[in-house]
Order: structure tokens, then sequence, then C-alpha cells
């Protein structure tokens, strides 16, 4: 016999029929029976086995589709203690058939269900992911294979990981990830070690490459407009956005709809200030224009910046090459098409290498992407140590410039939140949050894997490690390391997802491109062929390649 108690305290917010044993005016099935049929699946007895007490409610899922909601709980092992939802099931009252069925991580961990377009809705279309897939490969589709095509290749395998979390398998789409991202450790590695590679002979003019990358964005741009959604931490970064020029309290004071969306540094929510004066926020989780206005903005910058950042570590060609390679690798798309804020740290990043050789700069641009999302922090050993070539080793005087950057510009960020909500809510509601989280996204969390605590350890001791060695090092090693250093923190993060694949990805696309001659198919026509690899101190010395 099936007990029908009281709701759990942490029970979704929906409305539960009055009587069990009959139908509601207009709907077919008595609840009760409802409830009997679903306790009788195969998958909610194996949810169920084990506790000692569980029970069940039933909830309106949606009285305009007569459908019903079917959740079973265990109850507190202690007085005071939380109740875990264990099963989760829709049924369709016309027909009586179960429509969805849920237990484990998928009952709380909506995102892990693989719903259709849940991120990025039409960018997940297979016309357009597979054919941005061949054009990103598409300018070094030429013989002889060489290590580049296998690292273009393992980027591109992030795809079929992220398949298998579209279909709800995650227990092989996250294991899947850290293979992928240990050879991208690596690889970054070996390119700092700074030995020559062979060149990148392009199979189509450099220029097609820049047009391409002109209209590819232009391209996603539309796709934003008419087939894009904002998922939860671009409405949290418009809920901040909106306290923190409304002067409302932000950390601790965010709707119950978004309720743990203030987990985020506040220059995140500061650099969506203008876009939400522009198109202000209504109150409620809608279209959001001032997030998807956010996230174009941020994608197109980026891309700007990776162009003008190649244009002064080697010319044109390179940064064309840049700008391509981000407009068409498909996860920089799916970013902008959920108008998540990773766009802004893959910004932020960017930036921190264009300012490279003024280490007040770099320090301010550190900082704010420190108190965006807070990983990169770990760069800020690597930056503050850099010295560009040719000149004497690092100092006190490099490493005090930067750190007047970095403590200005998180001064001026903290300073509302020390004097508004307080540093000790803030913490709370971040770090201190973000420490307690459980995830299925890892394979520390989807496997209680214990041991995460020493790569998390080991990964910060690498940040500081190679601000050290090498000792020599140019704009690639940086963006190289640099990368490396993002890629050991992702992998002790408690919880990981695709999008953050943008955080280290700007700095992935210098070390695989800068580091070697590009000759594309118009200069070897006509014999004009690049001087050997010439590791410019252009963006060492704030110059253009041309003055240099």
């Amino acid at each position: 016999m099936l007990a029908v108690l009281a709701p759990a305290a942490d029970a979704q917010r929906l409305t539960s029929p009055a009587h069990y044993d009959k139908p509601p005016a207009g709907w077919r099935s008595a609840p009760g029976d409802v409830m009997r049929a679903v306790a009788a699946r195969a998958e909610v007895r194996r949810a169920r086995a084990g506790h000692e007490l569980t029970y069940g409610r039933v909830y309106y899922k949606s009285k305009a589709k007569r459908r019903w909601q079917v959740s079973f709980f265990a109850a507190p092992e202690r007085p005071g203690g939380h109740t875990t939802e264990l099963s989760q099931t829709v049924v369709d009252d016309r027909s009586g058939r179960v429509l969805e069925s849920w237990t484990g991580d998928k009952v709380a961990w909506t995102m892990a269900r693989g719903y259709a377009g849940a991120f990025g809705r039409i960018a997940n279309a297979l016309w357009i992911w597979l054919p941005l897939c061949a054009l990103f490969v598409l300018p070094f589709a030429r013989p002889p294979l060489r290590l580049l095509h296998l690292d273009l290749a393992v980027l591109l395998v992030f795809s079929v990981s992220y398949a298998y979390f579209g279909a709800s398998r995650i227990d092989v789409s996250v294991p899947l990830v850290y293979p992928l991202l240990a050879y991208l450790l690596v690889r970054m590695l070996v390119i700092a070690r700074g030995r020559d590679a062979p060149p990148i002979r392009l199979t189509v003019p450099a220029a097609w490459l820049g047009i391409g990358a002109v209209f590819l964005l232009g391209f996603r741009c539309g796709l934003n407009v008419v087939g894009s959604n904002v998922i939860d931490v671009g409405y949290a970064s418009v809920i901040g956005a909106d306290h923190f020029s409304s002067g409302q309290p932000v950390y601790g004071n965010f709707p119950l709809d978004n309720q743990r969306g203030d987990t985020y540094g506040p220059v995140l929510y500061y650099a969506y200030v203008p876009f939400e004066a522009l198109l202000p926020w209504h109150g409620g989780w809608d279209n959001l224009p001032a997030a998807h206005a956010a996230a174009v903005v941020f994608d197109l910058l980026t891309a700007a910046g990776l162009w003008l950042l190649g244009r002064r570590l080697r010319g044109p060609e390179l940064g064309a090459l840049l700008a391509y390679a981000w407009a068409t690798f498909p996860f920089t798309l799916l970013v902008a098409n959920s108008n998540a804020n990773d766009g802004l740290v893959a910004l932020l990043v960017t930036g921190a290498m264009l300012v490279l050789a003024k280490p007040v700069a770099r320090g301010a641009v550190i900082a704010a992407a420190t108190l965006t999302k807070f990983a990169p922090i770990v760069l800020a050993p690597l930056f503050a140590t850099y010295r560009p070539p040719g000149t004497a080793a690092f100092g006190r005087r490099t490493m005090a410039a930067m750190a007047a950057g970095f403590v200005a510009v998180a001064g001026l960020a903290l300073a509302p939140v020390a004097f508004g909500d307080g540093l000790g809510t803030f913490y709370d509601r971040t770090l201190g949050f973000q420490a307690d989280r459980g995830s299925p996204f890892s394979v520390w969390g989807l496997y209680d894997i214990p041991g995460r605590g020493v790569v998390l350890g080991a990964a910060l001791v690498f940040a500081v490690v190679v601000a050290f060695i090498p000792r020599r090092r140019d704009p690639v090693t940086v963006a190289a390391l640099g990368a490396a250093t993002l890629i050991a923190l992702q992998l002790a993060l408690e919880h990981w997802f695709y999008l953050y694949l943008v955080w280290f990805l700007p700095l992935a696309f210098v070390a695989l491109f800068a580091g070697r001659r590009i000759v594309s198919i118009d200069s070897a026509r006509d014999g004009r062929e690049p001087s050997a690899v010439r590791m410019t101190t252009a963006i060492s010395h704030g110059s253009s390649s041309e003055e240099s």
C-alpha cells in the first residue's frame, strides 16, 4: 500500500489534487491510480529500493495538456534532514501513457535529460553543426598528415561527447571528455617548449578566410535572433546587472526561478549593465534581449580580438586564421546561441593577450576575468612574471606593476559588494557554494571518485610552476602555458560543461597556429614563401607586425 504524506520541503512548486481517490473535474484518471501505476514501473522500484521509508506525491504537471507528475521521495534519515526526490514521472491523463520517467541524477539535473535544444536551440541541428566542423578543418585539409591535424580532430571529438550528452547518456559523455582535455594539456606543454614545427599550408587563400569569418559571424548573429535561447547563466547575468544598476542587494537576493544565479563575480554583472540598461529586464525569464545582445557582442569582440592579436603576432594571415577558427568552431556557436556568459571569459582572456606587454593593463584584465567566473585566477602567476623577449628577466617592478593593476580593478569591483551585501555573503554565495556543489557532470561527481582535492592542488601548483619555467618565453609560449593552466584546472572541477571550452580556446588557437609559418595557397602560387618562423615581438612591444 502506498502512503500519501505531506509534500517534501524541497518539492517542486506544483499544486496537487485535493483528493486521490477520484478524478478531478475534467480529468480521466484518479491520482491514486496514477501513482500506483507509476510505482509498479521497474525503474521506480529500483530507485525506491534500499530506502527505509519512501512516499509519493501526485502533481498537476500541466492542466492545459492534462498531464500528471508523480514523484517519489525518500524520507529524511534524521529529524530536520532533507528529503530526496528519487523518481519523477510524467503521465498523460487521457491515454495513461508515460511520457517521461527519470531517476538518479536526472531527477535533480534536468540538463542531464537530453531535452532537444536545451542549449543553443538551432545550433544543435546537424545541418549547422556538421558543416561548421567541416569548415573548421577545411583550411588544413591537405597532405601530409601532421600532428596539427590530430589536434584539430581532438577539438572536434568533443562533439561526440556532446552528442551523447544530448542523448541523455552522461555515463558516456562525461568520461569521454577527460582524455580529450588531457591530450590538449600535453600538447600545450609540448608547444610551450618552443620546438620548430612544420609550416601550416592552407588550402585556401588567407583573404578568403577573413571574408568567410565575417560572413559566418553575421550568420551566427542571425541564428541568435531566430533560433537561440537564454539558459540560466545568461538569465542570472541580466538579473545581477539589474540589481546593481538599481541599487538593490545582489548576493542572496535572486528570485526563486534562479536562486543560485548569484554565484559569479561582480564584474560579470557589471558587464551586463549597459545591455540591461538599453534592453531592460521585465522581472521574469522571458526573451531577455539584454542577454542576447551581450552574447552577440562578446562573440564578435572575441573574434575581432583574435584577428588583431594574430596581426600583431604574425601579420594579416594569422589574424584571418584565428578569427576564422573562432567563427567555425561549433562550440563557440553553442556558447553564443545559449546566450551564456562564458563568452565574456573568452573575451577577457583574449584581451589579456592583447595587453601582454603592459603589466598594469594585463593585471587589470586578469582581475576582471577572475571576478567574472573565478577560474582565470590561475593565469595570474603566469602573466605576472612575463617580460617581452629581448628584455631582462622578470623582476619585482614588473610583478608589482601587474599586482597594482590587479588590486586596483579588484578593489573597485568589490567595493560596492563590500559596502553593500558584505564580503561574507559574497563568499558564501559564490566560492562557498561552488566548493560544496555536487554535480554529475564530472567524473568526480558522477562516480564519486576520491582524490579531486589532490588534482585541484596539483593544478594550483602547476599554475605557479609555469610562472617560472621556462624562464624564456614569448607570447606563443604564454598562450600555450595559459591554455594548459586553465585545462589543468578544468580537469579538477566538480562541475564541468562544454561551454567552458571557450575559456581556454583563444589561447589554444594562438598556441596551435601562431608558432608556425603560414603558407596560403595564393602566396605559394605566386612564389612568395613567407620568411622562416619568426617569433615576432610585436605584441610584446605593443606594435603591429608591420611596425616591427
